[in-house]
């Protein structure tokens, strides 16, 4: 009985940059805010470099709230799809070219978001990191929370309520 040998590891990081790269791709309103994503594994911290445009207050100067929580909201959505197509992608099932071809599998819809603003967000760097809390086929939960300088001392915060897509539809 012979085994199907291993992809080699070069192979398998390709694709799934290749995945989260077309899905990222697929939403224009993150390149306007700059947003990327850093991928470890199934992991992905969202980036958002600080730019003058995301300056709300600029007295203090303090990130505008409409951009962290946008920040929070696309953190969530691309954590939950990245949750929802992983088993496909490490399986060799999704065709990362197909997805850059704009073949994006539906994204969630939010059905409610609720942010915590639990201090400034000074003009620096942002990340975020999305954790699922409930993924089913029609509805998910995801609890977000981003910070600057400390991991331990988070800016904001939030809550996600989504509605899933349908598998095959």
């Amino acid at each position: 009985m012979s085994r199907k040998a291993p992809e080699p590891v070069q192979v398998v990081k390709q694709r799934r940059d290749a995945a989260l790269a077309a899905l990222v791709a697929g939403v224009p309103y993150i390149q306007f805010l700059g947003i990327s994503f850093d991928r470890r594994g199934d992991e992905l911290t969202a980036v958002m470099p600080f730019d003058e445009k995301l300056i709300g207050n600029p007295l203090l100067p303090a990130l505008h709230g409409g951009a962290t929580a946008a920040f929070l909201e696309v953190t969530s959505i691309i954590g939950l799809s990245w949750g929802m197509i992983w088993d496909e992608v490490e399986s060799g099932q999704l065709d990362p070219e197909a997805l850059a071809q704009g073949k994006l599998p539906r994204l969630p819809k939010t059905i409610g978001f609720t942010v915590d603003y639990l201090r400034s967000g000074l003009p620096r760097d942002a990340y975020a990191r999305a954790h699922i809390t409930r993924s089913g086929r029609r509805y998910a939960s995801v609890k977000t929370e981003a910070w600057q300088d400390n991991r331990a001392r988070p800016f904001a915060q939030a809550t996600g309520h989504f509605v899933m897509p349908r598998q095959n539809g």
